[in-house]
């Protein structure tokens, strides 16, 4: 199953890009309407992109007064992402997407590195969204954790129904004349290539933590790209940064996600879920097909 990683793409102006899709995962909406940080908001590196977009959405009110009557007419699942700075933000917003039936889940956005934080755990935001909507939940967690299999499993006592791993992590970049940082908030999320690594690791660990569906994302550039993340746990693998430069990508990881996984022996590709973990099976707290 292909996703988008939220806030990669504009289903409203690129229909034809949220075709090759299975899944359409929304930007994160808040609250309230929110404009976002001040440019520059995006920078490339050599290693992958920097965006300090800061969550720039409509509000709640007018996503769903708006934007998911035209969402519902790709014909796809939708998975709402939501954002909030309180565990009551959480709850509101999934209690407001619970009776939407284009809405298939709900991706808490937990982790972003763009705005402030809530102060509350993890869990408490999860419990917090559990207790508003039977919606599915899956929460998003960010690598800069120094445990993030903890954090996990936390996710999934609170009643999480699956994993989005991982966010974009901190970064810097400066510009080449001035040596002034190029974005405006001087840090932003790092995406791309240089997050592969880290992504393949929090699946390998979390999934051995929790046994929870994972949607792996983090520098996916090609079809074996996507093949190791579900060999080390993921049951779906989200596009985010070679969308910008590649829109047709979908189409062709997918294609190639299967010549990879023919070439190996295995008849589908999910095939060779968690092969990565050898005879050592994970020890699931609950399992959500």
């Amino acid at each position: 199953m292909i996703l988008n990683a939220s806030g990669c793409l504009d289903a409203l102006t690129a229909p034809e890009v949220a075709a090759l899709l299975d899944v359409f995962v929304t930007k994160t909406v808040t609250p309230l309407p929110r404009e976002g940080n001040e440019p520059v908001r995006i920078a490339e590196t050599d290693v992958g992109m920097l965006n300090s977009i800061g969550l720039a959405n409509p509000g709640i009110d007018r996503f769903r007064k708006d934007v998911l009557p035209r969402l519902a007419e790709l014909e796809r699942p939708i998975w709402a992402s939501v954002g909030g700075f309180c565990a009551e933000d959480y709850a509101d917003l999934c209690k407001q997407l619970d009776p939407e039936p284009v809405v298939e889940a709900i991706e808490l956005n937990v982790s972003c590195p763009n705005v402030a934080e809530p102060a509350e755990s993890v869990a408490e935001l999860v419990a917090a969204a559990r207790g508003a909507t039977s919606k599915k939940l899956y929460a998003k967690l960010s690598p800069a954790s120094g445990d993030i299999a903890s954090v996990a499993t936390a996710a999934a006592e609170a009643g999480a129904d699956g994993l989005s791993l991982v966010n974009t992590i901190r970064g810097l970049a400066l510009d080449a004349e001035t040596l002034a940082p190029t974005l405006s908030t001087a840090t932003g999320g790092l995406s791309g290539p240089a997050l592969r690594p880290i992504a393949l690791a929090a699946v390998f660990a979390c999934f051995k933590a929790t046994g929870l569906p994972i949607v792996g994302m983090g520098g996916v550039e090609s079809g074996r790209h996507a093949l190791e993340l579900i060999a080390v746990g993921a049951r779906a693998f989200a596009l985010g940064t070679i969308l910008f430069s590649d829109p047709e990508a979908p189409g062709r990881i997918r294609s190639e996600l299967a010549a990879e996984a023919e070439a190996l022996g295995f008849e589908n590709p999910f095939d060779a879920h968690a092969i990565a973990h050898g005879d050592e099976a994970p020890a699931p707290l609950r399992y959500v097909a």
